[in-house]
């Protein structure tokens, strides 16, 4: 690789010192760099046909996920650069930034495609919208959350798997996620980890009103649809669906969210010879508890 995109989070790289150490030691190896911040990221400032190779976020793994859906139509390895505390994907420290910029100039790593999900959100008929004519999609690396809003009391989700219904959720939302959100909201609502490499979705309830609310590991070619429904009579149930924790969107009463697999991936770019399990242990404690699919 000789042509590089760096991205860096403001907020963990200050004054730009590790991104300049980076731009430096790439234009001295007689390589080409682009610099740009993760605020313009978001604001589509990334020009369009820039010729570049390879994105280097500097960040952590939450950076990566911010950035991941504004890249995916580029079709971009990633290379993450943990500036931040846990790093499941963002695997290369500061102290190893040289040492990975010249594997990546000699083409020495390997690529791990990880699943993105689309959701498409269907406002009822009987409603007035502003949503793109009652249609609005969204992508996501991690999970595609849908939850109460604000103080709402307890919500009223069917679950339906291939138009088949699954189970009907009241609690305080459910959790769609890829094998690579498996780690993150998913397992803090008593979700299953799920190896990256996996063909699947998972379905976890959030808080269920319920003596024994379970996950559901589907296939990655099924189709989830989540409908919101009517607690009570006299209640229209309020609601909000989010893309990664970022994109967050109003649902109500008889809004149907319709979520699959994408048809973008991203692709990471792995140096290190470390397997999930490993990771597992080093990065999470009380590992001998953990569920491993």
């Amino acid at each position: 690789m000789d042509r590089f995109l760096v991205i860096t989070n403001e907020r963990k790289d200050k004054d730009n010192v590790i991104t300049k150490q980076i731009a430096d030691y790439i234009m001295s190896s007689e390589r080409k760099c682009s610099l740009i911040g993760t605020l313009e990221l978001e604001n589509d400032k990334i020009r369009p046909g820039i010729d570049v190779q390879c994105a280097i976020i500097l960040g952590g793994d939450g950076t990566i996920i911010r950035c991941a859906t504004h890249l995916m139509d580029l079709n971009l390895p990633i290379l993450g650069i943990n500036l931040g505390t846990i790093g499941f994907l963002a695997e290369i420290e500061k102290n190893h930034i040289k040492e990975a910029l010249d594997r990546l100039f000699e083409d020495d790593y390997v690529l791990e495609n990880r699943m993105m999900l689309s959701g498409e959100l269907h406002v009822a008929n009987n409603k007035a919208s502003d949503i793109n004519d009652g249609l609005t999609t969204g992508y996501a690396l991690n999970d595609i959350v849908i939850t109460r809003k604000g103080l709402s009391r307890i919500i009223s989700l069917q679950i339906y798997v291939n138009d088949q219904l699954v189970d009907n959720y009241r609690g305080d939302g459910v959790i769609i996620s890829t094998p690579t959100g498996s780690t993150a909201y998913n397992l803090s609502a008593g979700g299953p980890i799920i190896t990256p490499k996996a063909d699947v979705m998972v379905i976890t309830p959030i808080c269920a009103h319920s003596l024994s609310p379970r996950s559901v590991v589907i296939s990655a070619e099924d189709v989830v649809k989540v409908v919101v429904r009517r607690s009570k009579k006299t209640q229209d149930d309020e609601a909000i669906v989010s893309y990664d924790g970022q994109t967050v969107i109003d649902m109500g009463t008889e809004d149907e969210m319709l979520i699959r697999k994408a048809q973008h991936n991203t692709r990471l770019i792995r140096l290190n010879q470390t397997g999930i399990y490993e990771i597992l242990r080093s990065k999470l404690t009380g590992g001998s508890d953990l569920q491993i699919l």
